[in-house]
This record gives structure tokens, sequence and C-alpha cells, in this order.
């Protein structure tokens, strides 16, 4: 790719970048949210037209006027928004749109099902195929659009975020697998925040920064701090584990006994799970998705009916599946679909901020709201936690994820919660982003917030966690203290293993 650029209204998303990957080997693509790497990825694919530059592939130059010609060429995006229909089955997503004859007329029913398990039990990606997308958690819909690139067997493969619902060990399969594809002659880019996968994995680098070509480095002579100071222009400090539990104040806060939690199918999600949360303590919840975080998150912040078992905060036992309950009891929830959950697309900055408080007294006057009083408390978050946007009133759907993010939690803290329940904070967020979001947290939490995490990041949630709890199939399978708890340790309870 030379030369590419392309404008959207107010913004150049590309500046004459030049990108380049060879037959055979990982490309990485680096670059801070907004940085012009999706963009890059979506004019490789045919989703957008460049304004200018040229494609070549394998020396011949191509201009792609969709997505079809793109597959049709060989190249497939694993995109970090999926691209899935959620009434369909996981097994339907995976052949939508695969023209090829076998899929056509031969992928019926039942053997297309047992297609659909072979090739998720093959790369370890394990996931029913007649579950609907719709009943899927984030990270278990990520894993469907891997499902159906490696489907296609397409010559280059753009991954966008892959590993974020891998455990450790499922990682390393999944990078055996892109460096066999490599070996090959088939060309892997891999986009990705976790630059020790970078390091792992790729062969080169190439970093964007403001929509610009900074540099293309070898990874092998490059240190995440290198890579992370070519991203954000500064140097930055790469999140390290805590060395040990912070001492707290030893009043329970969040307490939570033998509870149990319905799925979206009816199954049992959440099976006698117990723990407690002291004030100020940061407890990390690991597991790959789909084994119960989301449902345990969602039954504490009351989004969740709850078939038994109690939650108590500050003492207080709540009757659960009421979610202003939860927030009259001091329950503030960042949930993992930030743009789905958290917040209301089609609204504003400013009615977003307001959407859990509008009935307070200071946002209100009887029936009739305080539109300035809710402006000015939008204007307070958009300042304190620098939220990017033309203005309070703009919709939130045209907002970064990092910004995004940075609202979610700013009006999370604007209620001054007993408790914060938090889930996937930063994925998806460059190593700028990534950084704020740690310290909201570590702020946070030293100003007496409990705060339960739950990350499919190792590293985020060792680098935060004071204890990390371990869940499998609904089950906590293993609790660890800070600075006790190693990658291969946590990743062994995360596909099953049993604690001691």
């Amino acid at each position: 790719m030379r030369g590419i650029t392309k404008r959207f209204p107010g913004v150049l998303a590309n500046d004459d970048v030049t990108f380049e990957a060879g037959v055979g080997e990982v490309h990485a693509l680096l670059g801070e949210n907004g940085a012009g790497k999706t963009t890059l990825s979506n004019i490789l694919t045919g989703l957008y037209r460049q304004d200018e530059g040229d494609v070549e592939l394998y020396g011949e130059p191509v201009r792609f006027h969709s997505p079809r010609d793109a597959l049709d060429a060989g190249v497939c995006m694993v995109h970090q928004h999926f691209r899935l229909v959620e009434r369909f089955t996981v097994a339907e997503n995976i052949v939508l749109g695969d023209h090829r004859k076998e899929a056509t007329f031969f992928l019926h029913g039942r053997s297309l099902e047992r297609t659909v398990a072979g090739l998720g039990e093959r790369y370890g990606l394990d996931v029913h195929p007649r579950a609907k997308i719709w009943q899927l958690s984030v990270g278990e819909q990520q894993r469907v659009e891997i499902l159906k690139a490696l489907y296609r067997d397409a010559r280059i493969l753009i991954m966008d975020e892959p590993t974020a619902v891998l455990t450790p060990q499922e990682a390393v399969a999944l990078f055996a697998t892109l460096r066999a594809m490599a070996d090959e002659g088939k060309t892997v880019i891999f986009i990705s925040h976790k630059l020790h996968e970078v390091k792992a994995i790729a062969d080169r680098v190439t970093i964007l920064r403001g929509g610009r070509t900074v540099e293309t480095v070898d990874a092998e002579s490059a240190s995440p701090r290198s890579l992370a100071a070519l991203m954000v222009g500064r140097e930055i400090e790469v999140a390290r584990p805590l060395a040990e539990a912070r001492q707290v104040a030893d009043v329970m806060t969040l307490e939570v006994e033998g509870l149990t939690v319905p799925g979206d199918r009816g199954e049992t999600a959440v099976r006698d799970v117990s723990f407690v949360i002291r004030e100020g303590e940061i407890v990390g919840v690991a597991g790959v998705a789909g084994n119960g975080q989301r449902e345990l998150a969602e039954a504490i912040s009351g989004m969740r009916d709850i078939r038994a078992g109690t939650i108590r905060v500050g003492g207080r036992a709540l009757r659960g599946g009421d979610p202003r309950e939860s927030i009259m009891a001091g329950i503030s929830h960042v949930p993992e679909d930030r743009l789905g959950t958290g917040l209301a697309p089609s609204l504003s900055v400013t009615n977003n901020v307001a959407i859990k408080t509008y009935r307070g007294r200071s946002l209100s006057r009887g029936p009739l709201l305080a539109l300035r009083r809710m402006r000015d408390l939008a204007l307070g978050i958009i300042r304190q936690y620098d939220v990017k946007t033309p203005g309070p009133e703009t919709p939130v759907r045209n907002l970064s994820g990092g910004n995004l993010q940075k609202l979610v939690l700013g009006r999370e803290f604007e209620d001054n919660p007993l408790v914060l329940v938090v889930a996937q904070p930063t994925r998806g967020l460059d190593v700028g982003a990534i950084e704020t979001v740690h310290a909201y947290l570590r702020e946070a939490a030293a100003s007496g917030v409990a705060i339960l995490l739950l990350s499919e990041d190792l590293d985020e949630i060792r680098a935060l966690a004071d204890r990390i709890l371990v869940m499998y199939e609904g089950e906590v399978v293993g609790e660890l203290q800070a600075g006790a708890a190693s990658i291969e340790e946590i990743g062994l309870l995360m596909a099953g293993g049993r604690g001691a």
C-alpha cells in the first residue's frame, strides 16, 4: 500500500501511508486509537476506497469496490467490531456469504454443525454451533469471527485484537496456527495493543501515529517500551504485575454468597459462587469468555435475576434482578459492551451522562429535567476525563472506543459508588488510553471503592488486582494473591485445572 490517503468530513484518517507485508510474514500493525489502523485495513478489505494511493497484491495493482472483491482476492479480516447476524446461529454466520459450491449446496443441518464444531476443536476456539449470536458474550462472538476467517482459508488474513478471549495456552496455540499459515506462504497482518504478543508472533512491526506511518521495525530488535513510545510519541510506563497485595481496611463492602445465576439459554451460568471485596480492594476475575463472568457482573448490578444466593453491599442484602435497587445501594457498572449496553448510541453525551441519575433532585425539578445542570455535569466529565468530543450534544456513537470508555467510567465514578463492577475496561484501547483507565481505577480504589475487575487480559489483572479469582464453567476454581500468580498457573485454571 503506497501513498494511501483517506479523508472523512473533518477528519484525515490516513495521510500518505505506506505499508508493506511480505509473503510468508506475520506483520504487526500498531497505533493509538484513531491512528488510522482500522481505516487502512478497511481499504485493504474493500469496505472503503482510498482517495489517493495504490494497492498491490503479489505485484499486481488492485482496486476493490466491495468486500466481495477483497474476499475473492483472498483477503479476509477479523474485525474489532463484529460483522455478525444476531438472529442466526454460529454455524450459519460462519458460512454466510461463502459462495463456494460445497458451502452453498452440501453443508446443511447436522453436517454444517459438525463441520463448524470440528473447526472450533481444531483451532481451540470452542463455541456451540447451534447457539444464536445474541446469546453469546462479546468474547464468544469474537471467536465466531476468528472461525469465520479461518473457514475461508484466506491468503491474506487481517486479525484485529484476536487473542482477547483466549487463555495464554490457547493464544500460544493460535500463534502456532498463524505461524503455520505464514510458513505455507500466507500473509498475516496482526493488529494488537498487547506489546508482548507482537514480540511473540510478529516478524516486523509498522507503527502508525496521527494517520501517518512512523516507522517499520524488526520485532526481534524492538522492546515493548520502544514500541509504546513510537505509538504515543512519548515514554510510557508499561504495566507490571503487583509485587504484593496493598493494605486495605478490614471493612466488607461487597459480600457474595452461594450465588447461582441463569444464562440466556436457561442453563446455569454461575454456580454457587462466593467471595468478598473489602473497602479499597481490587479483586480480579480471570477466565475465558463464556464461563460466567458476564452473568456474574449483570447479577451483581441488578441486570439479571438470581436463582439462589445473596448479594450484600455494606451489610445490606439486595433482592436481585432490579438495576435501580443496585444503583441506590451504591453499585456502579461498566459493562463489557460499552456502546450497546453501557451507553445509548443515538443519545447525546449529555443525555448519556444523566441517564442513571436524572431522577435525582440535582438534575430534575418535579417532572421537568434541569437541562442546564445536565449539560454542566457533562462538560465537567468531558474536562475531568479528557473525553475527546466536539461537544456535549454529540451523539455518543460518533466517539472513538477510548473516549466511549472514558465517558462511561466518568459517569459511573460521578455517582461516588461503594462498589464498582467493571468488565473488560481496556478491550480495544491503545497503550496511552490503557494507562489512563488504569490510573482511574487505582484512584478509585485509593478513595475506598471496592472494585470487581473482570478481564480476559491477564497482564491487566496482574497489574491491578490485589486478589485474583479464576472462573471456569461458572465456578470459581482458584484464588490467588497478588505477586503469587504466574501466567502459567492462571492459564491452567482458566482451562479447567483445579487449584490446590
